[in-house]
């Protein structure tokens, strides 16, 4: 233990400037296998080192008391020893051991799940992140595990002060996919239907060396998301999408590209009858809430279509076109489409007329004018990263040397020349 004693004291006086912590660093990756073998002992030490100043020796500590299995009862002590520690450290210091940082964070996550409290990991993970980032760009590994917390807990607009954020710079791709997925499940949540397909669009189309479950999943979220918000679904993916995923995607979700078909021929007996005939199959994936979703937006969907044929329609009509159990049925649809923006139109409780209108909106007001302008800068900021990168990629030699290679599989000399006529 004397060597254990040692470092508590190398750590209290090797915390203060910046030298003397990347010296410290160096003494703590050496020690690091003894503090492992110790674990066990080591949490009375924690007492002995203040986590606000001496964050990097404590988090060395802390890993390695936090490295082996743990009951309910130990999780309870842990997780606020680790919420106080990421809440107090400093991330100049905890920045020289992300792995470690990482590690003890993912722990965290895994003793709230244990203790069956979710909510408890939100902040302090949120805050993680904060100190783990270099800049709001970074991707962290922390991003899907705070994401997971916030689906759990169903602090959905928690999650979404993240999604928020542009991402351009990722580590690890498997980070990627999962932040993707778990981020358009937290805008399903929402009803943030446009956020939550440009979210699984990214996990559907990005590089995969081969087929992976997270793909697989979210495809078959993003076909039924598709249906809800635009009616429609496009049976093949864009040309960027990897050939993995053009060849093998659909072999998994062919029930979700049955019910597509189906959806589009805008029979909704018939749609009806096709998903209670799959009940079974959509609730193992846990995807039968947003297939009742897709029925829902069936009825919008048509009733959305008589809004471009008449101008005024009784509730009577319109259920009897949309086959819907009664009037006041169609009214509950109609008013929840009116709140929504879906539709613009009044209802005349009287006689039971509803009168559709037009769009309204202007786009003269503050707010809309607000929304344009603060479009177009995202859009400017967003043309000079892709700049930055086109010409960082021009410059790198990997991909110089691919480009040659590929170059080299074409002679020229094989073509024809340019007629004549078409000479400048």
């Amino acid at each position: 233990m004397n060597s254990v004693e040692g470092l508590v004291t190398q750590i209290q006086g090797l915390s203060g400037t910046t030298s003397d912590v990347l010296s410290l660093q160096n003494f703590l990756k050496q020690a690091d296998d003894s503090l492992h073998a110790e674990s066990t002992r080591l949490l009375p030490f924690l007492d002995q080192l203040d986590p606000s100043k001496h964050s990097l020796g404590y988090l060395y500590f802390l890993e390695a008391c936090t490295a082996g299995p743990v009951t309910k009862e130990q999780a309870s002590s842990s997780v606020l020893t680790i919420a106080r520690f990421i809440s107090s450290c400093v991330a100049e210091q905890i920045r020289l051991a992300p792995d470690k940082f990482t590690s003890v964070c993912k722990r965290f996550k895994d003793q709230v799940l244990l203790l069956e409290e979710p909510l408890r990991g939100v902040a302090p993970l949120l805050t993680a992140i904060r100190k783990l980032q270099s800049s709001t760009e970074h991707l962290t590994t922390l991003h899907p595990e705070f994401l997971l917390l916030c689906l759990l807990a169903k602090c959905y607009k928690t999650g979404l002060s993240i999604l928020e954020e542009d991402i351009f710079e990722v580590d690890q791709l498997r980070d990627f996919f999962l932040y993707c997925y778990y981020g358009g499940m937290i805008c399903i949540g929402q009803k943030q239907f446009r956020k939550a397909l440009e979210l699984l669009h990214n996990v559907v189309t990005a590089p995969m060396p081969a087929i992976n479950a997270i793909a697989v999943e979210a495809y078959k979220k993003y076909i039924l998301v598709s249906l809800i918000h635009s009616g429609q679904f496009s049976t093949s993916l864009p040309k960027y999408a990897s050939s993995v995923a053009q060849r093998n995607l659909k072999n998994f979700c062919q029930p979700y590209f049955e019910l597509a078909n189906s959806y589009s021929n805008g029979k909704i007996a018939d749609f009806e009858r096709f998903v209670q005939a799959n009940k079974e199959k959509f609730e193992s994936d846990n995807n039968l809430g947003l297939v009742k979703q897709v029925v829902s937006s069936m009825y919008k969907r048509n009733i959305q279509r008589l809004t471009q044929t008449y101008l005024t329609l009784s509730l009577q009509d319109i259920a009897n076109t949309v086959q819907l159990n009664s009037p006041k049925e169609a009214e509950m649809h109609v008013l929840q489409m009116i709140q929504d923006g879906e539709i613009f139109a009044m209802i005349n409780q009287k006689d039971g007329m509803v009168r559709f209108l037009e769009d309204p909106e202007k786009y003269k007001t503050c707010e809309m004018i607000e929304h344009i302008d603060s479009s177009i800068q995202r859009l400017m900021t967003l043309s000079k990263k892709l700049t930055v990168v086109n010409e960082l990629t021009s410059c790198d030699p990997l991909y110089l040397t691919k480009a040659g290679k590929e170059r080299q599989r074409f002679d020229f000399d094989d073509f024809d020349g340019v007629p004549q006529r078409f000479n400048i």
